[in-house]
C-alpha cells in the first residue's frame, strides 16, 4: 500500500503570511516545525496549554514530593523530586550540557 502526501491549508495573519513569503521552501519549513512542536510536546496536555480536572488531580497528586524549579545554569524550568534532589543547573545528566 502507497502513503499518498495529504495537503493541508490553515489560516493565518497577514503578518505572518508576509514573512512566510519570505521563506525560500515554505513547505519544508512548516514541515519541519510541525514536527519539532510535536517532537517537543508537553507530556500532560499534549499541546493544549492547560489540564483537565482529572489530570490536574494527578498533577496535585504529583507535586506532593515533587517541584517545579528554575536551572541555575540556563535558567529554564524543571522538574525536581524530593527523594532524588538534584543540583539546579546540573546540566551532566537529563538536562543536557552546560553552555559554553
Amino acid at each position: 500500500m502507497s502513503h499518498k502526501d495529504e495537503v493541508i491549508t490553515f489560516k493565518v495573519d497577514g503578518a505572518l503570511a508576509e514573512e512566510l513569503r519570505q521563506i525560500p521552501n515554505r513547505s519544508e519549513f512548516i514541515r519541519q516545525a510541525v514536527l519539532q512542536a510535536l517532537q517537543f510536546e508537553c507530556p500532560l496536555c499534549h499541546g493544549s496549554g492547560t489540564l483537565t480536572a482529572n489530570q490536574m488531580k494527578h498533577w496535585e497528586s504529583f507535586t506532593e514530593h515533587h517541584r517545579v524549579e528554575t536551572c541555575d545554569v540556563c535558567g529554564e524550568s524543571f522538574l525536581a523530586c524530593d527523594e532524588h534532589e538534584p543540583h539546579a543547573g546540573d546540566h551532566s545528566g537529563r538536562h543536557g550540557a552546560p553552555p559554553r
